[in-house]
């Protein structure tokens, strides 16, 4: 029963998915739904019979490898995951690192948003999305560095000045240390935690209090290099499946700050 539960969850997902899901290109060929299995067992590095076999309840036991090359092959969330490893009867070992794609209904979201600047962080503070007004007002050097942390601790240009820094600073060892916990695997996770900490007293020192927060609705000065101090409303959306967080940055009508956003969006970049 428990090998046949995986099997119909496995083409489930499969038929489920849309070529453009994993970055294939559109196929008007197709005459069933979904991706192919030859497709999956190619993003999940294994041979298309042992795929098959899986699908129809006739495979080995998978090992926790072969589960997580699955989850990756099939985009499925966190939530998903734990629900496949229960269905192969495997303990869930942690993730083995923070997901680094958004969304494509979280991607459009940032950009329907009018004088709003818009990020996603994933669990490593790593933004992997934005919009516009977001490029304008948090620093052309996104793309050149876009870890959050290592620009706050390690970097020339902070995003905020202070006690908006501080507690920025606080904010983020708070979810770096959740990141450590939840990804104890993940090299990158790894590496920019040995980075912080050998290149930033303060990191250290913060880590040490361990910092909890919750995200929720703040009030920052949000410092522009040319636009100077702006005092910005800052709110958080969580996409808890994928462990990342929407950042929200607008300003009250009326304000110094409304008006330079709106000049910053009108501006080419």
């Amino acid at each position: 029963m428990a090998r046949q539960e995986l099997a119909r969850y496995l083409r489930e997902r499969r038929e489920g998915l849309r070529p453009g899901d994993v970055g294939l290109p559109a196929d008007r060929r197709r005459r069933t739904p979904g991706l192919r299995r030859e497709e999956v067992a190619d993003l999940a590095h294994m041979s298309v019979d042992y795929y098959a076999r899986l699908e129809q309840a006739r495979g080995p036991r998978p090992s926790p490898r072969i589960l997580d090359a699955l989850t990756g092959a099939l985009r499925l969330t966190l939530v998903e995951r734990t629900h496949l490893f229960q269905l192969a009867g495997a303990d869930p070992t942690p993730p083995p690192g923070p997901v680094r794609r958004v969304r494509p209904h979280v991607a459009e979201l940032l950009h329907r948003i009018p004088d709003t600047a818009a990020i996603v962080t994933d669990a490593g503070y790593d933004v992997i999305a934005w919009n516009p007004l977001a490029d304008a007002l948090l620093g052309r050097d996104l793309r050149a560095e876009p870890n959050l942390a290592r620009r706050r601790f390690l970097g020339s240009y902070r995003l905020y000045e202070g006690p908006s820094a501080e507690e920025f600073g606080r904010i983020v060892v708070s979810r770096l240390r959740r990141a450590a916990e939840r990804y104890p695997r993940d090299e990158a996770v790894a590496g920019l935690l040995a980075e912080l900490r050998a290149g930033s007293e303060e990191f250290a020192r913060i880590w040490e209090t361990n910092p909890v927060h919750a995200p929720g609705h703040r009030k920052k000065v949000l410092q522009h290099p040319e636009a100077g101090p702006l005092r910005v409303n800052c709110d958080v959306l969580i996409v808890p499946d994928d462990d990342q967080q929407v950042v929200f940055l607008t300003a009250d009508a009326g304000t110094p700050a409304a008006r330079a956003l709106r000049h910053l969006g009108r501006t080419p970049h």
